[in-house]
C-alpha cells in the first residue's frame, strides 16, 4: 500500500514540477514597472496547444494511476483469481511500438519538408493503430473464450477496464490522427503540418508508455517489483 501511495506521490509531484516550469499561475499583469525588471514574467515560451496536450496527458496519466493503485489494493483480497493473458497482447504491444514509432517518422518527415515520406509515415501509423485495437478486440474474444467475463471475478473485471480505458484513449487519438492525414493527402504545406505531427507523435508516445505499464501490470511483473520495494523499505 505504502509503495503504491509514494508511486502516487511521485506522479503528482512531477505533473505540479512541470506544471510550474510552464509558469501557468503566473500573474505578470500584476507586476508594475518595465519588462525587464521581470524576467520570468513575460509569456511562455510553449506553445498553447503543447501546453493544453500536457495537462491532458498529466491527467491521463493520473487516472491510469490511480487504477493501476487500485488493481494492487483489490489483489490483497480472497476472491482474486489471476488469468492467464492471452497471448496476442504481445503482438499488440508490437503493433503500438510500430504505431509510436512511426510517428516519430512523421515528425522527421515533417521538419525536412518530406511530404511523401510524411504521408507514408501518418499512413503506417494509422495502419498500426487500428491494427492495435483490432488485437485488443481479439484479446477480449480469446479472454471470454476461455470463460473469463466481465462480472466473473475482479482480475477479469480489471484486465476489461483497463485495456477499455487504453483504448478508448486510442480511439481519440486516431481522431486527431486522422484530420492530420486528411491533410497531408490535400497536399497541405508540411512545415504548417510540423505542430500538429509533433502533437501526435507526443500523445502516441505517452500512450505506449501507458500500455507498458498496464502489459506489465497483467502480466505480473509489476507486482514482483513492488514485492521487492516492500521488502527493501521494510
Amino acid at each position: 500500500m505504502s509503495v503504491i501511495f509514494i508511486f502516487l506521490a511521485l506522479l503528482m509531484g512531477f505533473i505540479f514540477w512541470w506544471l510550474a516550469r510552464q509558469r501557468v499561475m503566473s500573474k505578470p499583469w500584476l507586476e508594475a514597472g518595465p519588462v525587464t525588471a521581470f524576467p520570468r514574467t513575460e509569456a511562455p515560451a510553449i506553445h498553447p496547444a503543447r501546453l493544453g496536450l500536457g495537462v491532458f496527458l498529466s491527467v491521463v496519466g493520473a487516472l491510469f494511476a490511480l487504477l493501476v493503485g487500485a488493481y494492487f489494493m483489490r489483489m490483497a483480497y480472497a476472491d482474486w483469481q489471476p488469468a492467464p493473458m492471452p497471448r496476442v497482447l504481445w503482438l499488440n504491444t508490437g503493433m503500438l511500438f510500430l504505431a509510436s514509432l512511426a510517428m516519430h517518422l512523421a515528425v522527421q518527415a515533417a521538419r525536412r519538408g518530406l511530404a511523401d515520406e510524411l504521408r507514408l509515415a501518418l499512413a503506417a501509423g494509422t495502419l498500426t493503430s487500428v491494427a492495435f485495437l483490432a488485437g485488443q478486440l481479439v484479446a477480449w474474444q480469446d479472454f471470454a473464450d476461455q470463460g473469463y467475463f466481465v462480472a466473473a471475478n475482479p482480475a477479469a473485471s480489471f484486465f476489461y477496464l483497463l485495456t477499455a480505458m487504453h483504448g478508448l484513449h486510442v480511439l481519440g487519438g486516431l481522431v486527431a490522427l486522422g484530420r492530420l492525414d486528411a491533410r497531408a493527402l490535400r497536399g497541405s504545406n508540411t512545415q504548417r503540418l510540423v505542430l500538429s505531427a509533433e502533437l501526435c507523435a507526443t500523445y502516441w508516445h505517452v500512450l505506449l508508455a501507458i500500455w507498458l505499464l498496464l502489459f506489465a501490470v497483467l502480466l505480473g511483473w509489476a507486482g514482483r517489483f513492488i514485492d521487492i520495494c516492500r521488502m527493501l523499505l521494510s
